[in-house]
């Protein structure tokens, strides 16, 4: 294998599916778990951070025994795609019973309930890592090629952020939808079966459509714990393991936040004339075949009417949408960026602009509705370059420990990276309900109290922009520059030539 070898386009879109399941909940996750747990389930709040907490710092330590367990699995499929595979239907079925309320005539005590909850999302995190790891380290091990693992991710990417344009934008609106005759239980339960059953389908995708290329130079097998030892000496590594907890983290609690903000912050009135302007508000809520009906939006009644309405939901929903379409296109007219420039770069600047764009939240009232528009597309475009070199930064990282030390342990690399998205994602959330419960008084049965208001104001502002600037210091210690990743791509493809490594089976 040469250090030239491109994919086709079809390998480069079937890798992309897995992603792009793998976010219809990752996204439901960060944007509606937290308040699906407090408003459906009835939790308190500090419940509720628990059974978030608790089952992704589990899942985080579980990530290195993933890792373990995927660099020593070997098939004809080769050591990650198998996984995809192995993991497809358990995660569509535990992702249905983790989004499905325990009905009230089923008698079940508060503990019960919090058990249900706990189990259920403990087992669906526990597939995540399961199945997410080994498709993530998959792109190390498909091309050695620098811009062609770039290109991979540029795919994989636009596909994750169609499934994110996908969960933000009508996730909550077809709840409404679905909740109709019903409650929202019923609405969440039935929206996520779509969802399950999507991620089943895109899974068979990525499995039948990939292969496995890049074998270990050495045929050397050390020890779980000489993997990890070696992993210590590796300095890009650590700087990109605290980066990962920081952006994860950011991811979460900023989630949870804008959740809250455009629902108790932002003037409702505002909001309605809003989505009136863009057509998507039915005065009759029997239906009138409008644009809102098509699209399946429940904006009901008049303006003095929509402190009953959803109109936040959509709202959240307009945003949601418009900033994922942004990332979408930016990615994919910034893909030449890191050629020019090298991913470290593109990285440091994205996340210090994005730091700028968090921060001026702050500065708007709650009728600024258009102003948070444009902010939202603003920041959308100029993190959007990041999202593919990041990943493929993680892949520089396994070359940089194989350049290091002669062996080639990727699911390490990937499985402690994993562990650091599964813990900055824990925090994220459950410092936000912290946060909010400790130094705004939060209280779940009075969301909209005017110190709750507050929080949510400098949480989805100040606080999200501070975890910009932590991301940005994380990568600015990462010394993996494009001089240096060029040079060791290079050489690791003149080993490979000499030690006369063949690609694995199909």
């Amino acid at each position: 294998m040469t250090v030239h070898e491109r994919l086709s386009f079809i390998e480069k879109a079937g890798y992309s599916c897995g992603d792009a399941a793998a976010n219809l909940v990752f996204m439901s996750m960060i944007l509606f778990q937290l308040n699906f747990y407090t408003d459906v389930f009835g939790l308190s709040a500090n419940t509720a951070a628990a059974i978030l907490l608790w089952p992704r710092l589990w899942d985080a330590i579980f990530d290195p025994v993933m890792g373990v367990l995927a660099d020593r699995t070997n098939t004809r499929w080769g050591k990650f795609r198998p996984w995809v595979l192995w993991t497809s239907v358990p995660w569509a079925v535990v992702m249905v019973l983790a989004y499905t309320a325990p009905d009230p005539a089923w008698g079940w005590s508060t503990g019960m309930v919090v058990a249900y909850a706990g189990i259920t999302n403990t087992l669906l995190m526990t597939l995540y890592s399961m199945n997410n790891m080994p498709y993530s380290a998959m792109s190390g091990v498909m091309t050695g090629d620098l811009n062609e693992r770039t290109k991979l991710n540029s795919f994989r990417f636009v596909s994750v952020n169609a499934a994110q344009f996908i969960v933000g934008g009508l996730t909550l609106p077809l709840v409404a939808k679905f909740a109709q005759g019903h409650d929202r239980a019923h609405g969440w339960q039935v929206t996520m079966t779509l969802w399950a059953v999507a991620c089943l389908v895109l899974f068979l995708v990525t499995f039948f459509t990939t292969r496995e290329r890049i074998k270990p130079i050495s045929g050397e097998q050390a020890s779980p714990k000489q993997d990890f030892l070696d992993l210590l000496k590796n300095g890009p590594w650590i700087a990109l393991v605290v980066y990962t907890i920081f952006h994860f983290a950011l991811l979460s609690f900023r989630g949870g936040a804008h959740y809250n903000y455009y629902h108790h912050y932002v003037d409702k009135a505002a909001m309605f004339d809003f989505i009136a302007a863009l057509g998507l508000t039915t005065p009759d809520p029997a239906g009138t075949g409008s644009l809102a009906d098509a699209l399946g939006y429940i904006v009901h009644g008049t303006r003095d009417q929509v402190a009953n309405s959803n109109v936040a939901d959509v709202f959240n929903s307009i945003i949601n949408m418009t900033g994922t379409a942004v990332t979408i296109v930016v990615i994919m007219l910034s893909t030449g960026l890191s050629a020019r420039f090298g991913r470290r770069a593109v990285g440091i600047g994205c996340f210090g602009l994005s730091t700028l764009t968090a921060c001026a939240l702050y500065l708007l009232p709650p009728t600024a509705v258009w102003a948070m528009l444009g902010l939202a597309v603003l920041g959308a475009a100029v993190y959007a370059p990041s999202v593919a070199v990041m990943w493929s930064m993680y892949a520089d990282a396994a070359d940089y420990s194989e350049w290091q030390t002669g062996r080639r342990f990727t699911g390490m690399v990937f499985a402690t990276i994993g562990f650091a998205l599964k813990t900055g994602l824990a925090l994220g959330s459950a410092s936000f309900l912290w946060l909010l419960a400790g130094f705004f008084g939060y209280d779940t049965q009075q969301p909209a109290a005017a110190n709750a208001i507050e929080g949510y104001r400098v949480l989805s502002s100040l606080a999200v922009g501070a975890l910009f600037a932590a991301c940005t210091l994380s990568l600015l210690a990462n010394k993996l520059d494009k001089k240096t990743t060029t040079t060791m791509a290079e050489e690791l493809a003149q080993r490979r030539q000499q030690a006369g490594a063949v690609p694995a089976a199909a």
